[in-house]
């Protein structure tokens, strides 16, 4: 190679190689200014999800939506009468434990005098002032858009609500959304929900955890809650199992 030649090449790779480099150099800035890992300025923030372990006896209001003996017929992801049995139980004991507790308790029902039926009659010795007081919605679906009930729930003065509702994707989605949207901390109690098919009740799972709700079932919920066996509101947690004949299901097994 003559030293001309020698010379054009030398020129020639130094000129591709510093291309090359600026290539790089725009491929590595494009890439970061687009990464996934930056954030845009206007991107929602993620939902918080409420850690039910704030919930306490003095701090929570229980809020049962639609708990009627014509709704829980429409509960199709319950697989059989023994299933429904078990709900109305864990209702039983709930209710139980909150008026034993002092946690204020707030009922709404939906069209009583068509096919949703009334309210489940246990309400009326368990809780007769809060059965008397109860929010009878007149067609309202979502029941936080009934004005009457928004202003109950608000009244019990509490920000920490345990919900439930029959049916969950129906009766218990929409209004808990709602509520968690106005600022209250929200934890859904699904072993006193179901929903009308098994896909709705996943799916209703995936929305409340998607928006930051937390989902508990009634034991891990109430235990939560005492903190100690030597709670004095451990009372009512005992009493209620046993008047509602727990112990006796945990021991045939096979529940929900």
């Amino acid at each position: 190679m003559t030293s001309a030649h020698r010379r054009q090449f030398i020129t020639t790779a130094a000129l591709s190689s510093g291309l090359g480099l600026a290539a790089a150099s725009a491929s590595a800035s494009t890439t970061a200014s687009t990464s996934p890992s930056r954030k845009s300025p206007n991107a929602a923030p993620m939902p918080k999800t409420v850690d039910h372990r704030s919930f306490k006896t003095d701090n929570t209001a229980l809020i049962l939506v639609d708990h009627q003996v014509g709704t829980i017929g429409w509960a199709g992801e319950l697989a059989h009468e023994a299933e429904r049995e078990q709900l109305k139980m864990w209702v039983r004991v709930m209710a139980r434990f909150a008026k034993s507790a002092g946690m204020p308790v707030v009922l709404t029902s939906s069209l009583e005098t068509e096919a949703q039926g009334p309210l489940l009659p246990e309400f009326k010795s368990i809780l007769p002032k809060e059965y008397e007081q109860r929010i009878q919605r007149t067609g309202v679906i979502n029941a936080w858009e009934d004005p009457a009930f928004a202003k109950a729930v608000r009244a019990t003065g509490k920000k920490n609500l345990l919900m439930a509702g029959l049916t969950t994707d129906v009766c218990l989605v929409p209004p808990a959304l709602s509520a968690a949207e106005e600022g209250f901390n929200v934890v859904a109690l699904l072993d006193i929900s179901a929903a009308c098919t098994k896909m709705a009740g996943q799916n209703s799972r995936e929305i409340l955890q998607r928006h930051g709700i937390d989902i508990m079932s009634v034991t891990p919920m109430i235990t939560s809650m005492l903190g100690n066996y030597k709670n004095p509101a451990s009372a009512g947690f005992f009493e209620a199992f046993g008047a509602e004949g727990v112990y006796q299901a945990f021991a045939k097994g096979n529940l929900r």
